[in-house]
């Protein structure tokens, strides 16, 4: 039997403006994909508030890259702006690419929907290759995604290359580095994880994640702190009593010489 080869398929997309219309109203989200999407913003905009420049996060931000067209796009589960409109902390209804200060999003991140699983293994890809964005990730924590696919996996990244061309470099479960971020990026149970290696042990946190932390940290040192004066106090009031055995038995031994010599006087 022929060994299974890694096959990769490349095509132009050509702009499709009337299937990448987006729907009205708001799509309804599961209790789980809003918790998962919720907690890579909050480490995402964690990150970005030590960057330099004018990195923002944005969770389901309207991305529209055809002037013609600004009902076509994409409405990302969370996006990475490096730079971010100078309006995004004062009002940014949407990111429109046509005009100035408007730039593609570095990093997306799309959490793969109960309702929709098919989408993001096979549809949304072509879309993010039109607007120019440099990685793609699409988490499938509940492994939703289709198995006629060749699915499903937890971690799917989607990377443009030097000429332009947008692939599918990882595929699969196990951990995957990020360009755009420069970090590892890898599945624990239902949570996405940030960290700055392979096996995951330096994690990102999010900024409630980042001040309990802290506090654990300060509990931990008070309590050595505490636990150290404890030991100065039990090590000083040993030599205190083990002083006053010396002095007790320095007495007894004065008062019985003091009786012998007066015994010999006699």
């Amino acid at each position: 039997m022929l060994a299974r080869a890694s096959v990769s398929i490349r095509y132009p997309v050509e702009p499709n403006p009337e299937a990448w219309v987006i729907p009205e109203g708001t799509v309804p989200e599961s209790t789980t994909h809003d918790a998962v999407a919720l907690r890579i913003f909050l480490t995402l905009s964690e990150w970005a508030r030590k960057q330099n420049g004018r990195v923002r996060v944005a969770r389901n931000l309207a991305i529209r890259w055809l002037e013609e067209y600004p009902r076509a796009g994409i409405d990302p589960d969370v996006c990475v702006l490096d730079p971010a409109p100078f309006t995004f902390d004062d009002d940014l209804p949407s990111l429109c690419l046509w005009k100035p200060g408007h730039f593609p999003p570095r990093f997306c991140v799309e959490v793969v929907s109960r309702n929709h699983p098919h989408k993001d293994y096979t549809a949304i890809q072509e879309r993010y290759a039109a607007l120019g964005v440099p990685e793609l990730l699409v988490f499938d924590p509940l492994l939703l995604g289709p198995q006629a696919l060749g699915g499903p996996v937890k971690l799917q990244l989607w990377r443009r290359d030097a000429t332009g061309v947008f692939e599918r470099v990882h595929f699969g479960d196990e951990p995957v580095y990020s360009h755009a971020l420069e970090a590892w990026l890898g599945a624990s149970g239902k949570q996405l994880v940030f960290s700055d290696d392979r096996a995951g042990s330096r994690r990102w946190l999010t900024e409630a994640e980042r001040l309990q932390s802290e506090q654990q940290r300060e509990h931990a040192r008070a309590e050595q702190e505490r636990a150290r004066a404890e030991q100065e106090r039990a090590r000083a009031e040993q030599e205190r009593n083990e002083k006053e055995r010396e002095r007790a038995a320095r007495l007894d031994m004065e008062r019985r010489l003091r009786e012998l010599e007066a015994k010999l006087a006699r």
